[in-house]
């Protein structure tokens, strides 16, 4: 259990300083940064999980072998 703690605590660091990496490396103002991380990076790949779920959920609805099978 405390080493799922450390990857996660580890993972949502590096989730708050990716605006600040981009900014500083990039060269772009912060408010552009701040698309790129934190929250928005978060809800972007919790809806994209979200998407293929509900796509392969349906395709094996449907008698197919899924979305992610090969």
């Amino acid at each position: 259990m405390m080493r799922i703690t450390y990857v996660g605590a580890a993972f949502l660091s590096l989730v708050a300083v990716i605006p600040t990496i981009v900014q500083d490396l990039l060269g772009t103002p912060f408010v552009v940064a701040s698309f790129f991380g934190g929250t928005g990076l978060l809800i972007v790949v919790s809806v994209g999980l979200d998407l293929i779920q509900k796509i392969d959920s349906h395709l094996v609805m449907r008698n197919y072998g899924g979305l992610l099978e090969s």
